[in-house]
């Protein structure tokens, strides 16, 4: 994040912009203090992902497998 004065941010908009089309966030100061913030507004939203693969493996596993729990339901019923 870069921080700038009103008056460095005035005198350099354009860098400013080029680097905020990169990615980077500029954070605008008056006598020290931020009162604005310029961002990106291109990015993907936050949990969006690419393809099936990737949503695969922030899935997170929990309990048995269902083959196993199949098969043990399976043993029940014979019995």
């Amino acid at each position: 994040m870069i921080k700038a004065g009103i008056k460095e941010a005035r005198q350099n908009l354009t860098g400013f912009l080029n680097k905020v089309l990169k990615g980077e966030e500029i954070v605008i100061t008056k006598r020290g203090e931020p009162i604005a913030k310029i961002s990106p507004v291109g990015k993907k939203p936050k949990g969006h992902l690419a393809s099936h693969k990737a949503l695969r493996k922030t899935l997170a596993p929990k309990g048995k497998p269902l083959s196993e729990i199949i098969t043990e339901l399976r043993g029940e019923e014979r019995f």
